[in-house]
C-alpha cells in the first residue's frame, strides 16, 4: 500500500496547512457573520413591539407639567406627570363628567381610582378619543374660549369636540361614551414604567 503522507517540513506540506488554516478562519468568519444577524432576529422587531409587546420609558426626565406620548399596539398613549395642582383640580369637578368614578370604563385593577393611576403624579392614558378613534390634544390650562369657561383642563377632541379631564374621564353631553383607556402597566423603578403588562405580574 502506498503512503501519500508528505514531510513535514515539505513545501506542499505547508502550502497544505497554510490553506487549511485559511478555510478554518473564513469558516470562523462566516459562521460568526452568520451567527449575528440570527441572534439579532430573535428580539422583537419594532413592529412586533408595535403590535404588543411592552414598551418601556423613561420618565426620569418627564418634569411637572410634561406630557409624552409613546406608542404600544400601534396606539398613542399619553404619559403626563401631574402636578400637584393639576391632582387637587381632579376632585372638583366631577359633577361635569359622565363616569367619575370610572365605572364603565376600562382601566387596570390598580387604577381603578378617581385619579384612575396606580401613582398620583403619573398618568396613562390611551390618546384614542372613545368616539371615532381621533387622537385628543393636549390642554391643561384651566378656562378657554372655545372649549368653555367652566374648562379645568385636561384632552380636547377638536374633531368632535369630545372632552377629558387629566384622568381621561369624559364630560357630560358630548359623543365620547366612555372615559379614555387606561392601558395596563406596572413600574419597575421610581423613574421607569412598562407599558403593556399586566400591573399585577
Amino acid at each position: 500500500m502506498t503512503n501519500f503522507a508528505l514531510p513535514a517540513d515539505s513545501p506542499e506540506d505547508r502550502d497544505r496547512r497554510l490553506w487549511l488554516g485559511v478555510a478554518t478562519v473564513a469558516s470562523g468568519a462566516g459562521l460568526a457573520a452568520t451567527a449575528v444577524p440570527f441572534v439579532a432576529s430573535l428580539a422583537p422587531s419594532e413592529k412586533a413591539r408595535a403590535l404588543g409587546a411592552p414598551v418601556d420609558v423613561d420618565v426620569s426626565s418627564l418634569r411637572p407639567g410634561d406630557l409624552r406620548t409613546v406608542e404600544w399596539r400601534g396606539k398613542p398613549v399619553f404619559v403626563l406627570r401631574r402636578t400637584p395642582e393639576m391632582i387637587d383640580g381632579l376632585a372638583r369637578h366631577d359633577a361635569l363628567l359622565a363616569d367619575p368614578q370610572s365605572r364603565r370604563s376600562e382601566q387596570p385593577a390598580v387604577a381603578r381610582n378617581a385619579l384612575r393611576s396606580s401613582r398620583p403624579d403619573l398618568a396613562v392614558i390611551e390618546a384614542v378619543c372613545t368616539h371615532l378613534g381621533c387622537v385628543p390634544t393636549f390642554r391643561p390650562t384651566p378656562g378657554s374660549p372655545d372649549i368653555g369657561a367652566e374648562w379645568p383642563g385636561g384632552f380636547y377632541c377638536p374633531c368632535h369636540g369630545s372632552k377629558f379631564d387629566l384622568a381621561g374621564r369624559v364630560f357630560k353631553n358630548v359623543p365620547a361614551p366612555t372615559n379614555l383607556t387606561v392601558p395596563p402597566y406596572r413600574f419597575l423603578s421610581e423613574t421607569a414604567l412598562l407599558i403593556g403588562v399586566d400591573p399585577s405580574a
